[in-house]
């Protein structure tokens, strides 16, 4: 029994059983339509619910939305966020620090789904980068200024997705 494995493992390896196996799968694929995306040139689908960079918005009147009541950074599993407010002279809360640690953050939408004032949300924009550490620590301007570029997109998913909400 074991001469006959090894004859069929000598005949198999002699005819080159396993590349021609091998050519015959590639040949099955070779004329078949490309599924391949060139990334910078072609994007794919992305799900309306996808969850990407963070951003602090503000409302009509140019005033920022965050009323520093810090629920997004006591939900935040990963605790990422960093809050600190002060009272203003009309007697309302601002923040005067929010910081959002990427590195940290896990993407979930915990801080997204607490705000009572939709003041922080995560846009569709995927293509960021950091090249050290403190490239993806995102103070208040910066968040600020993210919210601000793409108001208008932010409003439209927001609008999108309310009836799921």
């Amino acid at each position: 029994m074991a001469q006959t494995a090894s004859f069929k493992d000598y005949l198999n390896s002699f005819l080159l059983i396993e590349l021609l196996k091998g050519m015959k799968l590639t040949g099955k694929y070779f004329f078949s339509r490309t599924i391949t995306v060139q990334f910078p040139e072609e994007k794919t689908p992305q799900s309306p619910r996808f969850r990407g960079l963070h951003a602090l918005r503000r409302y009509e009147n140019g005033e920022e939305r965050c009323i520093a009541c810090k629920l997004c950074e006591a939900v935040c599993p990963a605790m990422a966020i960093t809050i600190e407010s002060d009272v203003r002279d009309d007697g309302s809360r601002r923040t005067t620090r929010y910081d959002i640690d990427l590195t940290k953050c896990i993407f979930c939408g915990f801080c997204e789904e607490s705000c009572p004032v939709d003041s922080i949300v995560e846009t569709h924009i995927f293509e960021y980068h950091g090249e050290k550490r403190g490239d993806l620590y995102f103070t208040k301007d910066m968040l600020l200024a993210v919210g601000d570029r793409y108001e208008a997109e932010i409003a439209k998913n927001k609008e999108a997705d309310a009836k799921y909400r």
